[in-house]
């Protein structure tokens, strides 16, 4: 007689694993669901409005373009997914800080809500054609988040470049930049300097190591350690930038060496007075000459009137 297979009862186990399941899903929660505990909204965003602001199609900074004296217009989307209200502040920040308009400087956020503010952009009548950078800085829950703005100016650029103020004072060139026009610039210096006897310093243009803003002025020095000690001197400086803007100015220093002069200074000082003492007698001697000498045509008439004077007694 075969023997027969015992029949195990298995629907019980399977129950106690589903409802084992079950129950640990219960416990896990979202993170979204948390509870933040009174007073701490945490995990809130801020970031433009639009292009799915809360996935991965968000822009990731506001860009405006305009020309000077207009007003400009967006909107930024606070997410607050806390369980309690959140009130941010607001305010603009950045080179384009200023220029930041908002319709209440706090806004507050109910529980899991997120909320488009508008704000404007006005950009100033005198604003330079360029790109200008800022932020909209907002506080909130003891935290701040950064949203970044990109304004974009249209407009005519124009290139002006001044050099200003060119002072020679003794192994230093004292000078001054000044950007005229509307557009940042990176000037390139160029130094000539020219004495009694030739070129003294020759420099060729070379870029400085800085950017000038529009309207901006600054002073600047060029060394000058091999100076003469004894000369009379024509520096001329030239700076240029990209745009076509250019401009040069000059300035003229004696140099005289200290008292008492010695050696090479005496050197000097002979041979420039040898040459003007030369040129000084050559000037006198020519003209002493000039004022003795008789006028052309009367050197022989004394002595023919002399002789016909002679021939006359004789006759008589």
């Amino acid at each position: 007689m075969p023997q027969s297979t015992p029949y195990v009862h298995r629907r019980p186990f399977a129950l106690a694993v589903l409802f084992g399941a079950l129950l640990l899903s219960l416990l896990v929660v979202p993170p979204a669901a948390a509870d933040d505990g009174p007073g701490t909204p945490a995990g809130w965003t801020a970031r433009p409005a639009g292009g799915g602001s809360a996935g991965e199609d968000a822009r990731p900074y506001v860009y405006l373009e305009g020309t000077p004296g207009t007003v400009l217009q967006d909107r930024l989307s606070v997410t607050n997914p806390a369980r309690t209200p959140l009130t941010v502040r607001l305010r603009g920040d950045g080179p384009a800080g200023p220029w930041f308009r908002f319709a209440a400087d706090t806004v507050t956020v109910p529980a899991r809500t997120r909320a488009d503010v508008p704000f404007a952009l006005a950009v100033p009548r005198d604003a330079v054609p360029g790109g200008v950078a800022g932020e909209i800085l907002t506080v909130g829950g003891g935290e701040e988040r950064r949203v970044p703005v990109r304004v974009r100016v249209g407009g005519p650029t124009l290139a002006a470049l001044t050099v200003e103020d060119v002072e020679v004072s003794g192994r230093t060139i004292r000078y001054a930049l000044v950007n005229r026009g509307n557009a940042p610039l990176r000037p390139r210096l160029s130094v000539r300097a020219e004495g009694a006897f030739g070129t003294l310093l020759d420099r060729q243009a070379r870029p400085l190591p800085l950017e000038l803003a529009p309207g901006r002025r600054v002073e600047l020095t060029e060394p000058w350690p091999d100076a003469p000690a004894l000369d009379s001197v024509t520096v001329r400086l030239r700076v240029t930038a990209e745009g076509g803007a250019r401009d040069e100015a000059a300035a003229s220093a004696a140099y005289v060496p200290p008292a008492p002069v010695t050696g090479a200074g005496l050197l000097a000082l002979a041979v420039l007075g040898a040459r003007a003492y030369r040129r000084g007698r050559w000037r006198t001697g020519t003209s002493a000459a000039a004022a003795t000498a008789p006028a052309p045509g009367t050197d022989k008439q004394p002595a023919e009137e002399e002789r016909h004077l002679e021939t006359a007694g004789a006759e008589s």
